[in-house]
């Protein structure tokens, strides 16, 4: 079972279930969280920090490994994304801020098998364009994880995965996911014959 009350990271970044994350971890009250975290075998909250101030909807990390560690305390880790939750409250007086969390459930939704098809090509479409290469981690994925894998794995807009991670039903991340990839993919490509254009006549694209 796990903790309602737990160390909360803000970071430019958005976690999701089952993304791993590496994290250089440098300020002193972070390196205590992971070794706390290490000792006791917990996780930690990972929060989005906006410009305004965090959101209230993150996602526990769990460590897999410590890659790396400096003379000066300073590590690389590898996590996780375990858990969504939402903040119900925030503890702030110690250095390290905890929040009292409640783990979020999902609504158990039919799926639409026309919209989870269209994901997959439109995620193999993008991915190919992203990294010129087909996506392999699509066979292993369980179909009720499939928009956490797309959104854990296209570097897209972090507003938009906070989005997704937001949603508490399966067919409702699928649909919002068509969505925009239905509008990312033609920029892509339009990128893409841009950049194969540049390559051709000698001259580079900034």
């Amino acid at each position: 079972m796990r903790p309602e009350r737990i160390s909360l990271f803000p970071l430019n970044v958005v976690l999701l279930p089952g993304a791993e994350l590496p994290l250089h971890i440098f300020e002193p009250r972070y390196r205590h969280m992971v070794k706390t975290c290490i000792k006791q075998k917990t996780e930690f909250g990972l929060l989005l920090s906006l410009p305004n101030g965090l959101v209230h909807v993150g996602c526990t990390a769990e460590i897999l490994d410590i890659v790396n560690t400096y003379g000066d305390g300073r590590m690389d880790i590898l996590t996780v994304g375990r858990a969504p939750f939402r903040i119900l409250e925030i503890f702030a007086e110690n250095p390290l801020a905890e929040g009292h969390v409640d783990y979020l459930e999902d609504r158990e939704v039919p799926s639409n098998p026309r919209v989870q098809r269209e994901l997959v090509e439109l995620y193999e479409a993008c991915h190919t364009l992203i990294y010129d290469d087909y996506p392999k981690n699509l066979q292993d994925s369980p179909p009720d994880e499939l928009s956490y894998l797309v959104a854990g794995t296209l570097p897209m807009d972090l507003l938009w995965k906070q989005q997704i991670l937001e949603l508490r039903s399966e067919p409702d991340r699928q649909e919002r996911l068509v969505t925009y990839l239905r509008g990312w993919a033609p920029h892509l490509q339009k990128k893409g014959a841009m950049r194969q254009r540049a390559g051709g006549n000698g001259h580079g694209l900034n």
